[in-house]
């Protein structure tokens, strides 16, 4: 995942080397997240190299709001990167945060748009990472709370069915569409996260919830083989804790983790 991975240089050389492992069988598939800037001119050769889905990041479909939330983006670049990505036969699900005063009373819409070109919504909760201050403390929306609404205006049933990530999904009987719920602070799945991140320095993260990370780079400039970068990866993967720290609280304006997402990407 990002910040915008396809903003780096020869970024598809990166890209078309690791779909080779696809070929292999070494990795099941290969998807990326991204904010869409982009996709206009990376979308066909992504199908190319074999992936298949991608996660696009959009909070709202109001231009103004965009600029706002982006503090720099054009909208229609976005959109003209999502369709060229549906040309290309890749399968597209947009990624929403839920932003209290922003845009909540957008969120059926933006659900009506995505369904309607046959693209998935997941909705994600505000995290508290990075210096927040209290105007990201009241940007925070309950998913819990979203999800009682639109159940006033759409028939949700609950999908058993799991994309290997921590979304819980509904299907949405109006629209024919699926909507997913990603909820760190209202609930806590990591009794059944999978996920682990690695930045471009070579540092593994396997909790965004918390500090603790490991260093790749040393053991993999130390040794001609990969058994200390096997070694280091197991020790990483052994210590993965049981749950995370995230906590909004409005008596203190500090984050739960001081590392802001751009930091680890996505």
């Amino acid at each position: 995942p990002g910040g915008e991975p396809l903003v780096r240089r020869n970024v598809m050389t990166l890209v078309r080397s690791l779909s080779r492992h696809l070929s292999s069988g070494a990795l099941n598939e290969l998807t990326l997240t991204t904010n869409g800037t982009q996709l206009a001119k990376h979308a066909r050769e992504l199908a190319d190299c074999g992936v298949r889905r991608i996660n696009v990041s959009l909070d709202t479909l109001d231009p103004k709001k965009f600029r706002e939330i982006t503090r720099w983006g054009e909208i229609d670049k976005v959109l003209e990167g999502i369709e060229a990505a549906r040309a290309a036969g890749l399968g597209v699900k947009i990624n929403a945060v839920a932003l209290k005063n922003l845009n909540e009373d957008e969120l059926p819409d933006l659900m009506r748009w995505a369904h309607g070109k046959g693209m998935g919504l997941t909705l994600i909760e505000v995290m508290p990472m990075g210096e927040i201050g209290s105007g990201r403390i009241d940007q925070y929306l309950p998913l819990s709370l979203v999800r009682a609404r639109l159940a006033q205006q759409f028939t949700l049933t609950d999908l058993a069915e799991s994309t290997g990530g921590p979304a819980r999904y509904v299907s949405v009987a109006e629209t024919g569409g699926k909507l997913g719920f990603i909820t760190p602070m209202t609930h806590n799945f990591c009794e059944s996260c999978n996920r682990v991140r690695i930045t471009c320095t070579g540092t593994l993260h396997t909790c965004l919830g918390h500090e603790d990370a490991s260093d790749l780079r040393k053991p993999l400039r130390a040794s001609d083989d990969d058994m200390l970068l096997a070694d280091a990866i197991d020790r990483a993967i052994g210590l993965k804790p049981k749950g995370h720290d995230f906590i909004i609280d409005r008596r203190h304006d500090r984050p739960s983790v001081s590392r802001h997402m751009s930091v680890t990407g996505g």
